[in-house]
């Protein structure tokens, strides 16, 4: 039987890697270069599925993905992956902490380590790179002078060393990934549910509305947020992650009468919650 092949945010030792090995340890992964390019890769078949993230515990949402998502995408969620993130500050071997005069990461990163970085490294140039993976290839490439925040698994695919491990402002920062494909994963029991929604015009209690019938039927909402609809200021795409998987009566139920109240939804897809390997 072949593999199934996933797109990544690459290069290999990324975050974005290490999710998708957890989502299937059996699957040929293969790096793309932005989270766009990942997921383009599975709409057009190059790959049979994608993992892209999608919220942050310390910065939210992945904006990226999100507007994939609503705009572009013609895939689904099929699952879903939650990923510890531990950052480490690495350097080129014999490098010293009072080298360092860049650090490189991607941007998502260096939000997560930004008050260590001004207590530590306050006068240190902060570099944005498409991943943390690509940064530890950057920064070798430098004279001495600039460091990488990524992965202990980075730092050991590509020979650097670290300096400081665990440097995130919260301990428990987490990543959300999701897997995005062409399967409509079946209820499980245990599943959630994001979709998005917009209306036509703007009035009072138009949001109001569609979250009641969520509240009447005793519908859990994980997550809420909105995004600009990206044609005029001031009007917005609002996003939901509900509990409950669309084939379920109650849920069929829910989202018939919240189509009565928008001018547009559209469901990313119904998956099963993500359950950590035991």
């Amino acid at each position: 039987m072949t593999p199934k092949t996933l797109a990544y945010l690459g290069p290999r030792g990324t975050f974005s890697e290490e999710a998708a090995v957890l989502y299937d340890p059996e699957a040929e992964r293969l790096p793309y270069s932005s989270i766009r390019d990942v997921a383009m890769a599975a709409e057009s078949g190059e790959t049979d599925e994608a993992v892209v993230p999608i919220e942050n515990s310390i910065e939210g949402s992945v904006n990226m993905t999100l507007d994939y998502l609503i705009h572009d995408a013609t895939l689904s969620i099929v699952s879903e992956v939650i990923l510890p993130i531990r950052q480490c500050l690495i350097v080129a071997e014999g490098m010293r902490r009072e080298d360092i005069k860049t650090v490189r990461s991607h941007p998502q990163a260096l939000a997560q380590c930004r008050h260590y970085l001004e207590r530590n490294f306050p006068k240190a140039q902060l570099v944005a790179s498409l991943s943390t993976a690509g940064a530890i290839e950057e920064a070798l490439r430098q004279n001495g002078t600039t460091a990488a925040i990524a992965s202990r698994r980075a730092a050991q695919l590509f020979g650097a060393t670290i300096l400081e491990e665990g440097i995130a402002d919260t301990p428990n920062d987490t990543t959300r990934f999701v897997a995005l494909g062409r399967s409509k994963p079946g209820p499980t029991g245990n599943d959630k549910t994001s979709t998005c929604f917009g209306f036509e015009e703007d009035a009072p209690g138009l949001l109001y509305d569609v979250l009641g019938e969520f509240a009447n039927r005793s519908i859990n909402l994980a997550k809420i947020e909105s995004r600009p609809t990206r044609h005029e200021l001031g009007r917005y795409v609002f996003l939901v992650d509900m509990t409950g998987h669309r084939q379920e009566d109650l849920m069929k139920e829910t989202l018939q009468a919240v189509e009565g109240h928008v001018s547009t939804l559209k469901i990313f897809g119904s998956y099963p919650k993500f359950t950590a390997p035991t």
